[in-house]
């Protein structure tokens, strides 16, 4: 009995054979309901496309790259699950680089023998400066996480962060919260993701007729536990304590809720705490958290949609996707204290 080929898994989904190769390839547009028909309709098949030989004519590796800061914060570990699961159907294997933010790793990712491995490269840089990026010109084809380069440079795949900053900071007005804190600023220009959080920040608070106080910004060296807990400490030592806080990334605001309990006070009724990332870990902190959430699974599907397309036409313009984002409203600003479920990565209220 010979073995399924891609007409049958088209005939199974009720779609065309070129649907099927976008799906197995990860090339051109297809839906996600398609998509997840073909996916489906491959798994009852057991249809297992010849990698080796597909790849060997198209002198491709079938490996990709991907280089992340630090494997140990859960955003992090939660897009590289992510990355991998979205890469199985596409007969891809991600070759994982774990650079601890350090320019040397950075640089040596960015020109290293790494690269000849791989046929891309999804790269979250926390060092490097934008002018070495921009200088790059040549090589596999590469897709940036976040806001280190201008547009138009180099594909990215990016969140709205000053839109959902916002967010943030207004849900804690809307709690009628008089004198709101932040938590997570950092030196301007070394971590462009934190002044975007900042800048929105002050802007909405301005926009409600608010002001900053500068007791009121908690500046911290690295986005983990310790540090929001050290930070919240500061807050709470100055007069009159806040009675929110906006968190710049998960870890910080668990941190700091640490921190409010080890001074008796109370989340939320004494001091709301609101996060940014959506880690699986904040639904099932104690208080639940309040974040802004991010689709892990759409951020990878663009990266490597994204590095399919310039795999198969170089010469594109650079394209900038920018990934959705969401308010869950939980017990640490006096929303609901348990997830109805929890499917995947993505806790569901």
């Amino acid at each position: 009995m010979r073995p399924p080929g891609l007409r049958d898994v088209a005939a199974q989904a009720g779609v065309s054979v070129k649907t099927v190769s976008n799906v197995v390839n990860g090339t051109g547009r297809v839906t996600d309901a398609t998509r997840a028909r073909v996916e489906a309709a491959v798994a009852a098949l057991g249809y297992r496309p010849n990698v080796a030989a597909r790849n060997l004519r198209r002198g491709r590796t079938g490996v990709i790259t991907l280089a992340l800061p630090d494997l140990t914060a859960p955003y992090f570990a939660e897009l590289a699950d992510a990355m991998i699961r979205v890469a199985e159907p596409r007969s891809l294997t991600v070759l994982i680089d774990q650079t601890q933010g350090s320019l040397e790793r950075e640089l040596r990712t960015f020109r290293g023998e790494l690269l000849q491995q791989s046929d891309g490269l999804v790269f979250s840089p926390l060092a490097m400066p934008a002018e070495e990026l921009a200088r790059r010109t040549e090589g596999v084809p590469l897709v940036l996480l976040g806001e280190h380069v201008p547009s138009g440079l180099h594909d990215r795949v990016v969140v709205d962060n000053r839109a959902a900053a916002a967010l943030a900071t207004r849900h804690l007005i809307s709690l009628g919260r008089q004198s709101i804190a932040a938590i997570g600023p950092q030196p301007r220009g070394s971590h462009p993701t934190s002044q975007l959080r900042l800048d929105s920040f002050r802007q909405t608070l301005a926009e409600h007729g608010m002001s900053v106080e500068p007791a009121m910004l908690a500046p911290v060296e690295s986005f983990h536990r310790a540090d929001g807990a050290q930070a919240m400490n500061r807050l709470l030592s100055h007069r009159p304590r806040p009675d929110a806080v906006f968190c710049f990334n998960d870890l910080l605001a668990l941190g700091a809720m640490r921190a409010a309990h080890d001074h008796g006070l109370r989340v939320p009724e004494d001091i709301a705490v609101i996060g940014f990332d959506g880690i699986e870990e904040g639904a099932f902190s104690t208080p639940t958290l309040s974040t802004i959430t991010l689709d892990k699974r759409q951020i990878a599907e663009a990266a490597l949609a994204l590095l399919a397309s310039r795999t198969e036409t170089p010469d594109l313009p650079a394209r900038t996707v920018t990934v959705d984002h969401r308010l869950a409203v939980r017990a640490s600003t006096g929303g609901p204290s348990v997830p109805h479920r929890v499917s995947g990565l993505e806790t569901v209220w």
